[in-house]
């Protein structure tokens, strides 16, 4: 862009110029460096659990600051054009206006880049922190690779606040072992790290806005809930009814895995069931553990009831 002579300019538009020119490159400078400062605080953690909740809890804000960035270059940029124009050396309307359009153009970079992060990127985000959530722990104490446990196995070892947490799918716990040692490290995560996957329109938006008891025990605790899931997207709604077991930690004390399958790597289980009676019914389970416990449980003719 050529710029017109500056004996031909008005002392505002030259300073006006060069501010954008240097706004530009400050903010382009600084949208670089705040990506390049998050990832480089996330190679520092050691602790797999301490990235994993970091890039949880900010890597979207740092992304979305590094865009804001780029956005207000973008807008800085816009307000460069016609400055080699020899009509455009005096100010007038046309500056106003191109001031407008730089304001546009720098809150739609912002806002593609909010919907990007909001609905596609959690998906990606999901990918990586399956990565640091799986990744086999080493024992500090002993050097020794530790075992992931199956949900099964795991009970033992969570007291029966924690079993109840995962039985309504509100925490989840991932028992790691040293088979070598016995020694136990257990780590806490959300029931679900973001969101589930909309069926409706693809996206990781749907996400649970209530809860309900369904069906109780005799002694009134909870034996089902339903889970009112709504898409922040495409706004589909769905509801998921989700038993919940009484088995304590005790009755587990016993078992031994004797299959060896990988299903860590499985995000969810969908079960759709057909039924002359009641139609048709989803359920959703968060591991390939817990969706055999219900078909192990499942009465058709109690759940056709009305």
């Amino acid at each position: 862009m050529q710029f017109a002579d500056h004996s031909e300019l008005s002392p505002f538009l030259q300073g006006w110029y060069i501010a954008m020119i240097i706004g530009a490159i400050v903010m382009v400078t600084c949208g670089v460096l705040i990506y390049l400062v998050h990832h480089l605080r996330v190679a520092l953690i050691k602790e797999y659990k301490d990235k994993y909740d970091y890039i949880n809890t900010h890597e979207v804000r740092w992304y979305k600051w590094s865009f804001y960035c780029f956005g207000a270059a973008i807008g800085l940029l816009i307000n460069l054009y016609g400055s080699g124009e020899r009509v455009l050396n005096e100010v007038g309307v046309w500056f106003f206006v191109r001031i407008f359009f730089g304001i546009a153009g720098a809150t739609l970079v912002a806002y593609v880049a909010k919907l990007i992060l909001q609905y596609y990127y959690p998906t990606k985000l999901n990918a990586k922190l399956k990565k640091w959530r799986y990744m086999p722990r080493v024992n500090h104490k002993t050097g020794n690779r530790m075992r992931l446990l199956t949900e099964e196995e795991e009970d033992v070892h969570l007291d029966e606040g924690k079993q109840a947490e995962e039985g309504i799918f509100s925490i989840d716990y991932d028992v790691w072992i040293d088979d070598k040692s016995g020694d136990i490290h257990i780590e806490k995560y959300q029931g679900h790290m973001t969101a589930l996957q909309c069926n409706n329109c693809g996206f990781f938006t749907m996400k649970v806005v209530q809860e309900e008891v369904s069906e109780r025990f005799e002694d009134g605790s909870p034996k089902e809930i339903i889970k009112h899931y709504r898409c922040e997207y495409c706004k589909n709604v769905r509801a998921t009814a989700f038993p919940i077991s009484r088995r304590e930690g005790d009755d587990f004390k016993e078992f031994r895995n004797s299959s060896k399958r990988n299903t860590r790597n499985i995000d969810s289980v969908r079960i759709e069931i057909h039924s002359v009676l009641s139609g048709k019914r989803f359920y959703e389970f968060s591991s390939l553990e817990q969706a055999q416990k219900f078909l192990e449980e499942f009465d058709l003719d109690k759940s056709a009831k009305p």
